[in-house]
């Protein structure tokens, strides 16, 4: 359903409030640029320091904005099921195309727990579900037992994973106990090389907020099987995926978004501030390798 690059749109502010206006002008843009789908209010969006109607109306202006042209994957997880199902019934509403679910945080669910979790979503949202696994940010492991167990389940409803374990072999997991066609996108834009190459088929992207056309470009050569133009265009992204995270996401992509584009300034929400000057020579000096200066 989904592939290529995908990037986890980061969310303007100006004075404290939503820039929708800003935030308009950056669908257009990664639309124009190449990106294959749009994220709004994943953990680059700021979606823990939203209010549930911003929330709602970050997602409500990118699928208005977008019109059609690229699918809309809503971030919609919550450590409270039932928030988390208050933001897939709004974004189904809206005309999202599936919900970006994280696994609870803070909670610590057991694996029965995330069972449970995902499968009342799966049962009471008439959306499909990218699950999202990232255990540096949630403590909580989606296993890939359980992430098969709930493909099994809900066929038609859990029809993908983000995946930013940091563990590439279950790549081959999911693939061997789910089947070809359960989308798998990484969530590290610098394991996607190999991720795309053990049958992933796209990442939801930090980077591609600053670089969607290198990305979209990158994504494409891989779907093409062109290994030396994918390992070309990598080699320019390398030290800018890393210095995405030199500081607090998204303090990095925002001020390097600062330098490229006349879009908005780097202002985050508490507890997030403006990323450090160590951060800003690593991405100043990452943008000049990738030619974006």
């Amino acid at each position: 359903m989904f592939s290529g690059s995908i990037p986890a749109l980061v969310t303007p502010f100006r004075d404290g409030a939503l820039d929708e206006a800003a935030f308009r002008r950056l669908v257009d843009w990664q639309i124009a640029q190449g990106s294959s789908a749009l994220v709004p209010c994943g953990t680059t969006g700021e979606a823990s320091t939203l209010s549930n109607a911003e929330h709602h109306r970050v997602i409500e202006l990118c699928v208005e904005q977008a019109a059609g042209r690229v699918p809309i994957i809503a971030g919609c997880g919550s450590n409270d099921t039932m928030n988390a199902l208050t933001h897939m019934e709004f974004s189904k509403s809206c005309g999202a195309a599936a919900a970006l679910v994280v696994a609870p945080y803070y909670n610590r669910p057991s694996q029965a727990g995330l069972l449970a979790h995902f499968s009342y979503l799966a049962e009471h949202a008439d959306l499909p579900i990218v699950l999202y696994n990232v255990p540096s940010r949630t403590v909580t492991d989606l296993q890939p037992e359980t992430v098969c167990e709930l493909a099994r389940r809900h066929p038609a409803r859990i029809i993908g994973i983000k995946d930013a374990s940091g563990d590439l072999s279950r790549v081959t997991d999911h693939r061997m106990g789910i089947g070809r066609n359960f989308c798998q996108l990484s969530g590290d834009d610098e394991l996607a090389l190999p991720f795309n190459a053990a049958g992933g088929v796209g990442c939801i992207s930090v980077t591609a907020n600053v670089a969607p056309q290198l990305c979209a470009a990158f994504q494409q050569a891989c779907a093409e099987n062109d290994i030396a133009r994918a390992r070309e265009l990598n080699d320019r992204l390398y030290p800018l995926h890393y210095a995405m995270f030199s500081d607090a996401s998204p303090g990095p992509v925002k001020y390097a978004m600062s330098r490229v584009l006349d879009l908005f300034a780097d202002e985050l929400r508490l507890p997030l501030v403006r990323c450090s000057e160590t951060a800003r020579k690593a991405v100043d000096a990452a943008l000049e390798h990738a030619g974006l200066m």
